[in-house]
This record gives structure tokens, C-alpha cells and sequence, in this order.
């Protein structure tokens, strides 16, 4: 019986919009209307949030990737690409400075 139920849960509703409260409440409604015993219930309850779980993290791993690839096409430059190179040039700054207070003729 439970795996009818979860089988029937997975295709009618969508695994990443279940809400901790909505799978609550259909394990609640399941164990009143004595369709699972309390301990069935739970183990729906823990097997649905788990599975809600995966389905949001692999929906973002998903929209991560494809923004990814878009940010790619675009040509665009990450801010930690700048920042990286912010800092090449603030530490080429300071070498060439200590350079020049080294060997004054490197100056202009």
C-alpha cells in the first residue's frame, strides 16, 4: 500500500514543491484516514522530504549549469575574474614601487 501511494504521490505532484508542511499534512491525512499506520506514515513523511530534497538540489545544479553555459555565450567576465586581476595589478604596483625605491633610474 505505501508503495502505491508514494508511486502516486511522485507523479501527481512535483517532487521540488512539496513543502515540508504540505508532506506533513498528506502523511497526517494518510494516518487518519487509516490508509498507513503511524510508523508507515512517518517513513512516508521522511522518504518524501528526503526525495523533495534531491529534487531541489538537482533543479539548481540544473539552473547553475545552464546559466553557466548563457554567461559563456555572452562573453561576460565573472566578478572573481576582475577581482583576480585587481589583484595582479595591486601586487605589480607594489613590486615595480619597491623596484623604484631600489633603483631610482627605473623611474620615467
Amino acid at each position: 500500500m505505501i508503495e502505491l501511494i508514494k508511486k502516486a504521490m511522485l507523479t501527481g505532484l512535483g517532487m521540488a514543491s512539496l513543502t515540508k508542511d504540505k508532506i506533513e499534512e498528506i502523511g497526517r491525512d494518510f494516518i487518519e484516514q487509516g490508509k498507513l499506520s503511524q510508523q508507515e506514515g512517518e517513513k512516508l513523511m521522511e522518504e518524501l522530504r528526503a526525495r523533495a530534497e534531491e529534487s531541489k538540489l538537482e533543479i539548481k545544479k540544473q539552473i547553475e549549469q545552464r546559466i553557466e553555459e548563457i554567461l559563456k555565450k555572452m562573453d561576460l567576465v565573472r566578478k572573481s575574474d576582475l577581482d583576480d586581476l585587481k589583484q595582479q595589478i595591486k601586487e605589480l604596483q607594489e613590486s615595480h614601487a619597491g623596484l623604484e625605491k631600489k633603483e631610482p633610474f627605473l623611474k620615467g
